[in-house]
């Protein structure tokens, strides 16, 4: 990849061509219950500092955090009647960003009445409040995800910071190759993912564990691709595990047998860091006590949380509690205990941007060339005013899925086989 492309595909602040693309769509910001009243919350995204607020009504605001008079942090302020009060000179803003009250000017001054702060749309779905930070005239739909659309009982939903580029968060998320081989070992007794859970497929878990050479197929779809990897099942059978990748950042995995189905995110915070969002659900059913504390845990995706942080407890500055007594007994193929910090450890691994300029890629790579292909296609749509993926409700839809069918191509697949993937 030439270093322009890297460049590009990674840059999200204000006014870069990534950045643009991602302000087309909703995207989340925190979970409802990390604002469960007034009191402000910071939530910078795509390079903007931001905060989350509830009004005395309890709608959700997402606003600028600092204050057009002297720039101070509207964090320090107070939620009262309707808005927020400048903790400097007591400056009040409603959640639409208008002022409502300069203190300091003289009786019947209108002044008050010129200043605004940015305000982003929001909108409360699947245990999330979600913001909208694009052109107002382009403002689509609400996120239509089939998890943003069920019972908060059904979902587990975190997010946390990883210290890294977006991009290479995500595309370790479109990448299955790496199953066999980072998470060796503990995609076999994980309690979310592996056979601590009731309902795993052992089978498939052990495709996975034995095959370690999967073939990459690829389709396109209305909200962006559809990601095959391909391995043997037995003589006459493939095992296919059917990822769907939803522009800009949203992926559907395939669950083992009848766990959970997951959905990930990657969100950048700004160039040098981004938000990892991690959902389980049922359609059906709610999750039950037992589920939701392994994930509480750290089960799966989630992770343990340093509390009052987004930050895990396993991270870079204790080298993520590699145990090399543990890789050198075959527990897990890189002795960090975390499913999801296995991940961290690697992608931040390689910088806060990676240089892609210096890489080799190898078949098993072609899930993330294609969707560096979509990416900027889709950058480019957008910059020239054509469709680009992933907008409409309908397109957010698709499920992930795991399946073993006899030997043939993706696009071969019986319909009858893909169709339950579909809405």
């Amino acid at each position: 990849m030439r270093q322009t492309q890297n460049e590009r595909l990674t840059r999200t602040d204000p006014g870069t061509p990534m950045g643009d693309l991602f302000r087309r769509y909703w995207l989340p910001a925190l979970t409802l219950a990390e604002l469960p009243d007034a009191d402000p919350v910071r939530v910078p995204l795509l390079g903007e500092k931001l905060i989350a607020i509830r009004d005395s009504s309890g709608r959700a605001a997402i606003l600028q955090e600092a204050c057009p008079h002297r720039q101070a942090s509207l964090y320090f302020g107070l939620c009262d009647d309707g808005g927020i009060r400048c903790p400097y000179h007591g400056w009040k803003f409603d959640t639409d960003g208008n002022c409502l009250d300069i203190p300091g000017e003289p009786d019947g001054s209108t002044f008050h009445e010129q200043i605004r702060i940015t305000a982003y749309p929001t909108v409360q779905r699947g245990g999330v409040i979600w913001v909208y930070m694009g052109p107002p005239d382009q403002q689509p739909e609400p996120p239509a995800f089939e998890w943003a659309t069920l019972p908060v009982e059904n979902l587990f939903v975190t997010r946390r910071i990883q210290d890294c580029n977006y991009l290479q968060t995500m595309e370790g998320g479109l990448d299955s190759s790496h199953l066999s081989w980072l998470h060796g070992g503990t995609i076999l007794t994980d309690t979310v993912l592996g056979i601590g859970g009731s309902g795993t497929d052992s089978r498939v878990l052990d495709i996975i564990a034995t095959d370690r050479k999967p073939v990459y197929e690829t389709l396109n779809t209305a909200g962006g691709l559809l990601l095959g990897a391909r391995r043997n099942a037995d003589e006459t059978n493939y095992y296919w595990r059917i990822t769907q990748f939803i522009a800009p950042c949203f992926n559907i995995i395939a669950p083992t047998g009848d766990l959970t189905l997951n959905a990930q995110a990657w969100v950048p915070l700004d160039d040098q860091r981004c938000w990892s969002w991690a959902v389980n659900y049922y359609v059906d059913k709610p999750l039950s006590a037992a589920e939701r504390d392994a994930m509480r845990k750290g089960g799966g995706l989630h992770v343990e949380f340093v509390p009052g942080t987004h930050q895990g407890v396993a991270n870079h500055d204790n080298d993520y509690l590699l145990d090399r007594p543990a890789q050198r007994r075959g527990e897990s193929f890189t002795g960090i205990p975390s499913f999801t910090m296995q991940d961290a450890a690697v992608q931040e691994s390689q910088g806060v941007i990676a240089d892609r300029t210096l890489e080799q890629l190898v078949s098993s790579d072609n899930g993330i060339i294609v969707t560096r292909m979509l990416l900027q296609q889709a950058i480019e749509d957008n910059r020239s005013g054509k469709p680009i993926p992933g907008i409409d409700p309908k397109s957010q839809r698709p499920r992930a899925g795991s399946i073993i069918a006899p030997e043939q191509s993706l696009e071969s697949l019986d319909k009858s086989v893909l169709e339950p993937l579909s809405d």
